[in-house]
């Protein structure tokens, strides 16, 4: 069984954390995802008979680690759905990226156009058939003189295809690592994170926040 770290669990829901290169979900690579492996943890932890079920709420990029949270109830899965829908679920990342910021803090707000036979998003005019409203704001963590790459934090306002790594491609700062759209760091896995969600518990209604910080290896001592 492939190996899970679980970051919260009860009756209702599930939150790990997806690794880098692992699908949320099965794509057409027929590779290992998130979904299947939660499901075998399941089945084998509760030794449970025949199919589990397991709801899909969000998803990350595949190249993307970070937290994720996983509905273990068909209502559960409703109502963290409709969170989403409502933009009361937040997500929160980090992110290494190339250059020096000239404001600490921003809102970046474009329109985003997704060219599903590329499998890829651009910046459009916002009269482009298709094209939605994208917006996130960043922080500036830290930011390295020798090697010209800063440590942002992104918080989204709207979830689309590839929406952070678009955006912050365009404004001139793409993320270190990030193979379709960087300029840096090729061949090296993308410097991008989902390090908090917040939810409410889909049952008890409380408001809970979930840490998931990457490893201090690799792409992230960048900075150090």
């Amino acid at each position: 069984m492939q190996e899970l770290k679980v970051i919260y669990e009860d009756n209702h829901i599930i939150v790990v954390e997806k690794r880098p290169n692992v699908p949320s979900q099965a794509d057409k690579t027929g590779d290992i995802d998130m979904l299947n492996i939660i499901k075998d943890y399941i089945k084998d932890k509760y030794n449970k008979p025949g199919n589990v079920y397991l709801g899909l709420v969000h998803r990350l990029d595949r190249p993307v680690g970070g937290v994720m949270v996983f509905a273990k109830t068909s209502k559960a899965a409703g109502r963290l759905s409709d969170q989403v829908r409502e933009k009361t679920f937040k997500k929160k990342y980090l992110a290494v990226v190339d250059g020096k910021f000239q404001q600490g803090k921003g809102v970046l707000e474009d329109y985003l156009y997704k060219d599903e036979r590329k499998n890829m998003s651009k910046v459009v005019n916002k009269d482009k058939k298709n094209a939605k409203l994208a917006k996130l704001d960043y922080e500036v963590l830290k930011y390295n003189e020798i090697k010209d790459l800063s440590l942002v934090r992104v918080n989204l306002h709207t979830g689309r295809h590839h929406q952070i790594r678009v955006q912050l491609s365009h404004f001139g700062h793409s993320i270190f690592g990030d193979q379709k759209y960087g300029t840096r760091g090729k061949g090296k896995q993308i410097a991008l994170w989902a390090y908090e969600l917040t939810i409410k518990h889909p049952i008890t209604k409380e408001e809970m926040t979930f840490k998931d910080l990457p490893e201090s290896i690799g792409t992230w001592c960048i900075l150090k």
